[in-house]
């Protein structure tokens, strides 16, 4: 699926094609349902929006086989901000496959964003619930644990969806912010530096890592960590700043 909204975590998930491979469609119902699925991500919104409800309206696909189109629709929704007819499309493809992960992950993210962590775990805890190894949900989970104080919960999810992609920079450097949350400055200092090893561009984990070097009364490594996370994204600068 191409249309996860911006900051929905690495990796998209494509769970249309099952669904056509069977069919032969002509041209022009191709084109439509094409448009609708919007795979390299360039069709204008409006126009998702139109294609998938043309499909939905002149029934190209019957049944539970309408999921995709709902699924999509509710993405472009979501991207373009309109929240009731993102929600009503999410619900209504969940309901036509109850059983797909990647649709309750998805609908999470929409619920994430909507600051309605409650309704997110459940989608989440849903997704995992049939795909336990579906990384993305374990590493959303694992954030709203960390905001809720969940921390256990998110070293846990954490831990878990390292093991399943160990040379993911960024679930080192999100669990190393969890150790640094609790104090354990030494478990933070590791995982940054594991985050450092796998992709030294990382910005963040010099400035975790910065901090838990701090946390050991450590200035000069601390100093030169920071150093570096504001060279690479200077936008940290404001945090330095403001704990000065």
């Amino acid at each position: 699926m191409q249309l996860s909204p911006q900051g929905s975590g690495p990796g998209t998930i494509d769970y249309v094609q099952a669904a056509i491979c069977e069919h032969q469609l002509n041209w022009e119902k191709h084109t439509v349902v094409e448009a609708c699925i919007n795979r390299d991500g360039k069709t204008a919104l409006p126009r998702v929006i139109q294609s998938c409800t043309e499909s939905l309206d002149r029934k190209i696909f019957e049944g539970n086989e309408r999921f995709f189109l709902f699924a999509n629709r509710a993405a472009a929704y979501f991207v373009q901000g309109d929240k009731q007819h993102a929600l009503d499309d999410y619900n209504e493809a969940v309901k036509l496959a109850p059983h797909n992960a990647e649709l309750y992950y998805n609908r999470g993210l929409f619920n994430a964003a909507q600051n309605d962590g409650n309704a997110a775990l459940r989608d989440f805890d849903t997704a995992l619930g049939i795909d336990p190894k579906l990384v993305p949900a374990l590493q959303k989970r694992a954030g709203i644990y960390q905001t809720q104080g969940n921390f256990s919960g998110a070293l846990a999810d954490y831990s878990q969806a390292i093991g399943l992609q160990p040379k993911t920079a960024a679930l080192w450097s999100e669990r190393g912010c969890v150790f640094l949350m609790q104090g354990k400055f030494r478990n933070a200092i590791e995982d940054e530096g594991q985050a450092i090893q796998l992709d030294p561009k990382l910005a963040r984990a010099y400035y975790f890592r910065g901090a838990a070097f701090a946390g050991l009364d450590d200035s000069q490594n601390a100093r030169s960590d920071i150093a570096t996370a504001v060279r690479l994204d200077p936008s940290l600068e404001r945090y330095v700043k403001t704990k000065d």
